[in-house]
């Protein structure tokens, strides 16, 4: 019995032992062990470089794609500036877009929300009345067509041509000059004078309201910026418009809205007037 408990003791004894080593071996290592912050430490700097890495490329993209107008929102802090750069040809730019005819040679900038205008492309061929264009000098045509159609023309969505803004661009004589009608206003009452004469009816009307000279001395041309008025018993209309002249080429850019309309649109047209640039 002695050899038995003494065998039961020795062999207790090992495992206590062990026991007792494996609990100590472990509270040594969570003292030794650093925080969780530290353990952790390195780990959260990789986290925040692929955090920032992940919204810069994410902001780099929807800046890109104009995603729910990101690009538009932040080019509006410094509009002017955009302006200059000419990115509201790709971005609208403080409600406004950009048109740039690199063929014909001129821009302009239009709402945002404007589209292509198909009827005036497809009605203006069959209106001679609405070009704007001034009577040529001494009853002589140069090399003018009888028949313009707009190079270009946009309208709000459901328009039916009656709102619009357009730019013909004619043939004219390499030596044409605008400024051999005078200056804005006879250039004005000559536009007014052809709209009203040129119409099938002859109850049409036209006054002139405003006219504007506006010089680039570095191209060296001349903008002729008009608002007249026109009327008949069927419509009544009012408009802004700019003319000028370069290389055998007259331009007339032309905004028109149904007079109850253009107290809503009044400003606008006036921005798109300002903006009628030749490049």
């Amino acid at each position: 019995m002695m050899m038995a408990a003494q065998h039961l003791s020795l062999t207790t004894k090992p495992n206590f032992t062990h026991r007792t080593y494996a609990t100590q071996s472990s509270d040594d290592g969570k003292q030794n062990l650093p925080p969780p912050a530290d353990q952790f430490g390195s780990l959260q700097s990789v986290f925040r470089r692929r955090l920032l890495t992940g919204v810069s490329a994410a902001s780099l993209l929807a800046v890109g794609a104009n995603f729910v107008g990101v690009t538009s929102f932040l080019l509006g802090f410094s509009p002017e500036a955009a302006r200059n750069l000419k990115l509201d040809a790709l971005y609208p730019v403080g409600g406004y877009s950009r048109y740039i005819d690199t063929n014909e040679g001129f821009e302009f900038i239009y709402p945002e929300n404007w589209l292509g205008d198909q009827t005036v492309l497809y009605r203006a061929a069959g209106k001679a009345e609405r070009s704007l264009d001034p009577p040529p000098l001494g009853g002589g045509g140069g090399r003018r067509r009888s028949l313009n159609e707009p190079a270009v023309a946009f309208g709000p969505p459901g328009s039916t041509g009656e709102l619009n803004v357009s730019v013909i661009v004619s043939p004219v004589s390499i030596d044409f000059s605008i400024e051999a009608f005078g200056g804005a206003e006879e250039v004005g009452e000559a536009v007014v004078r052809k709209i009203t004469k040129s119409g099938k009816s002859t109850d049409i009307k036209g006054e002139l309201i405003r006219s504007n000279l506006r010089e680039d001395s570095l191209k060296k041309v001349k903008y002729y910026e008009l608002e007249f008025g026109v009327e008949s018993t069927n419509f009544k209309r009012h408009n802004v418009a700019v003319c000028c002249a370069r290389n055998g080429r007259l331009f007339t850019l032309n905004a028109q809205s149904p007079e109850s309309a253009w107290p809503q649109f009044k400003s606008q047209f006036y921005t798109i007037a300002d903006s009628f640039n030749l490049v």
